[in-house]
């Protein structure tokens, strides 16, 4: 069944002679019925996949070990230089702390920066960090397997 537009409904009753107190019924069980619809479709919908980031580490030398390790994904602006992300943090943690709520709690590490610093302080040092729990960094030695051709 096509959805038809509210309005063109209430063309019709107007142009079929319908008194207005009719009309005003009837558009409002039309939008009483539209919104119920429109509740059992968001409640009938599957919760949404919860997703994380992972950061994946390029290696093709091999150079760095076989160990588990986490970070944070920061975004910073693209002509500034990468180097200089880690020192926005600290930054934006200092100014953090000598807020009022920062010397009620102060952060103390570059993980508790990324977690409670809030993006005010973040803002005012072009840093953000997009992920506040850190996550898993893969490695990769940066190959794809070759495809065998078949004859």
């Amino acid at each position: 069944m096509s959805k038809i537009p509210i309005e063109i409904i209430a063309e019709a009753l107007n142009s079929n002679n319908v008194d207005e107190d009719t009309i005003s019924k009837v558009m409002n069980d039309i939008a009483h019925m539209a919104q119920a619809m429109a509740d059992e479709q968001k409640a009938s919908r599957e919760p949404p996949v919860k997703k994380q980031f992972i950061i994946v580490l390029s290696d093709p030398r091999g150079t760095v070990p076989d160990e588990d390790y986490v970070g944070w994904v920061a975004q910073i602006p693209e002509d500034d230089n990468p180097g200089a992300t880690i020192e926005r943090i600290k930054r934006a943690a200092y100014e953090y702390n000598i807020s009022k709520k920062g010397r009620k709690y102060p952060v103390k590490s570059i993980g508790e920066a990324c977690e409670a610093v809030g993006a005010k302080f973040q803002k005012e040092q072009n840093v953000s960090i997009k992920t506040k729990l850190p996550v898993t960094i893969l490695k990769t030695d940066n190959l794809l397997p070759e495809l065998e051709e078949q004859e």
